[in-house]
């Protein structure tokens, strides 16, 4: 069956037009409105605005050294610094062991086989590890010329 048998569009905007030509209470703001909507809707998406690009940023340099710091007194800093940077990484370690050892209580708890769980997770970070490495040496291997003499 054909679409365009279906509708006849001379009759429908004649029967539309039949419509609004009725006299009706509020046809007018009616009307008005209507186009208002979809007007106030196009206004508002064609409108062109600009933005302004951000400041600059103000750079502040570290400016708690003195001035005249020998190399002994930077080399003492640096040490002390490592020193700190050591300790807060073995703590780090201390907590992130104690955590594994809580989730091995509570999967054995629970009756899981922790210690295979173990073995594959070890197997699995070796896999990765493997692949980082030779994603690393593909890499390095692209960037140099090939000959292996020690630069």
């Amino acid at each position: 069956m054909r679409l365009t048998s279906r509708f006849n569009a001379k009759a429908g905007f004649a029967d539309l037009w039949d419509y609004l030509r009725e006299p009706r209470p509020y046809r007018w703001p009616l009307l008005a409105v209507s186009f208002a909507i979809p007007l106030g809707g196009l206004l508002a998406l064609t409108q062109e605005s600009h933005f302004r690009p951000p400041d600059a940023p103000k750079v502040s340099y570290i400016s708690t050294f003195a001035e005249g710091r020998s190399d002994e007194e930077i080399r003492q800093s640096n040490i002390a610094n490592q020193q700190r940077k050591e300790a807060r990484e073995a703590e780090r370690a201390e907590l992130q062991e104690r955590k594994v050892e809580a989730y091995k209580a509570l999967g054995r708890a629970t009756g899981l086989d922790v210690d295979a769980m173990e073995r594959e997770a070890a197997i699995e970070r070796a896999r990765e590890d493997a692949e980082a490495e030779a994603r690393r040496r593909e890499l390095y291997a692209a960037g140099s010329d090939g000959a292996d003499n020690g630069e």
